[in-house]
């Protein structure tokens, strides 16, 4: 159980790892991912999971919340287990306990007669793993699908009155900045309502962590890949695209010794593009270097986590960028969102 994107949102997640997919993609290891089996998940098992969310000390009422099934091609399932899965949700959308659910799937993997089915159980959401838009990087990453099917699915999630969420992998074989930021243009074209952004990591276990290992690919460093997402993350807010999740969610198992062989991989990958983000919208309002030697700086209160950065390594970026000592951080609220204000000493 966490909380989603939205304030006062809760979504109780329902993992089906492998549960539908027609093949392995080469990056993916689910189950250490999801820290959960891959094994068909029955109804009693959801109805498990949503008792114990809803006697769990953080549900609240008053807020909006939502079932999410992960990890998976939900349309992908046989009808019969897909609608076994939506019944088990039934009562608990009844009585109000929650709102709406949400489903992951494929782009290739829709159809209207399955859009109906979801849409008639209570689905609101539909979230489509599209990783890329560039035909050549979703065939080295043995996706089985094209860019064209993200086209055509978000179109038919359209019709049949849908929210759309896309999945993105930046840094997969074949993928450059220069690819990704055409990816991201095209997503704005298509208009989602959400995207997440999971740098590809290399996995123990998959097809990519081989490749890794006999030189054949090299995975984006932590750098290159927040840098990537700040960017693309900008540019999707900047037309009202929402990014609801960067970087990705760990699991116990998934932070085991070794589980991650390599790249851009961090506990607060968010936190640091946020972050980045920030301070370039604050770098005018900074004092030139050799001008100051001390100063204080006061922000907005909410703000404040974004200018000290992971471990405080958005004050040691300042102080790197002015040459002068940070004293301290106030909240200041009457001062602009976006903005700071220098108080020398």
């Amino acid at each position: 159980m966490h909380k989603g994107g939205k304030i006062g949102h809760l979504v109780v997640p329902i993992f089906i790892p492998y549960r539908g997919c027609p093949h392995r993609c080469v990056f993916c290891e689910q189950e250490r991912i999801t820290g959960k089996a891959a094994r068909p998940v029955t109804g009693e098992e959801v109805e498990d999971i949503l008792e114990d969310a809803i006697h769990a000390k953080g549900f609240n009422l008053s807020g909006s919340r939502e079932i999410a099934f992960y990890g998976g091609t939900f349309t992908g399932l046989p009808l019969a287990q897909m609608k076994g899965l939506l019944h088990a949700t039934a009562f608990y959308l009844k009585e109000g306990l929650f709102h709406a659910i949400r489903i992951s799937t494929r782009p290739d993997a829709l159809d209207d007669f399955r859009l109906e089915i979801l849409k008639d159980h209570g689905v609101q959401t539909v979230e489509l793993g599209a990783q890329s838009m560039d035909n050549r990087v979703l065939s080295l990453s043995r996706r089985g699908h094209r860019a064209e099917d993200t086209v055509r699915a978000v179109s038919l999630l359209r019709d049949h009155g849908f929210r759309v969420g896309l999945q993105l992998m930046p840094g997969l074989p074949g993928d450059c900045r220069e690819t990704f930021r055409s990816t991201i243009a095209k997503v704005i074209e298509l208009g989602p309502d959400m995207v997440r952004l999971y740098p590809a990591l290399v996995i123990r276990g998959t097809e990519l962590a081989l490749w890794y290992a006999q030189g054949r690919f090299r995975p984006w460093d932590l750098n290159e890949a927040v840098e990537v997402c700040a960017e693309a993350c900008e540019s999707l807010e900047s037309k009202a695209i929402q990014v609801i999740r960067m970087g990705l969610m760990s699991s116990p198992s998934l932070l085991e010794e070794g589980q991650i062989v390599a790249g851009p991989w961090h506990p607060a990958f968010g936190s640091l593009v946020r972050s980045a983000i920030y301070r370039k919208r604050i770098t005018p309002f900074l004092p030139e270097p050799g001008t100051m030697s001390r100063f204080t700086i006061l922000s907005p209160k909410r703000e404040i986590p974004l200018i000290r950065g992971y471990k405080n390594q958005g004050l040691q970026w300042v102080e790197k960028k002015t040459g002068a000592k940070v004293v301290g951080v106030k909240g200041d609220d009457s001062i602009p969102v976006g903005e700071i204000r220098i108080q020398g000493l």
